[in-house]
């Protein structure tokens, strides 16, 4: 059964404060790679925007990677604006999310169907 959720916000960067988020993002990959419920985690660029995709074996594993960045989100977050998030997953992972991500108003994309080729220890 794919329990696999995705989290992925989008940031809205200033100039003046590019290269620091960028070097932020480092510390954030280095805090998340040490999560067993992570299995990807990357940022892209384009301009002064940024995107974070975030790829978890299920809803827990996003709960539990919030509590691991909470300190790091305090000292990053003056730098930049989350101006969308998006959760992605299925129905029954998604209504787990729903209350504890409230606070950052996410979009939920409900999975109808799927390819995946990424084998995931249970």
């Amino acid at each position: 059964m794919n329990r696999i959720c995705m989290a992925m916000p989008y940031f809205e960067i200033p100039e003046r404060h590019l290269e620091e988020f960028k070097a932020y993002c480092a510390v954030f990959i280095e805090k998340t790679s040490q999560e067993p419920g992570c299995l990807y985690y990357g940022f892209s660029f384009n301009g002064t925007q940024g995107h974070c995709r975030e790829i978890y074996r299920d809803a827990q594993g996003l709960l539990n990677h919030l509590i691991n960045i909470a300190e790091l989100n305090r000292k990053a977050f003056h730098l930049a604006s989350i101006v969308r998030y998006e959760v992605h997953g299925p129905r029954a992972e998604l209504d787990k999310l729903r209350g504890p991500l409230a606070f950052m108003k996410p979009q939920f994309f409900e999975l109808e169907q799927c390819f995946n080729r990424a084998s995931v220890a249970q």
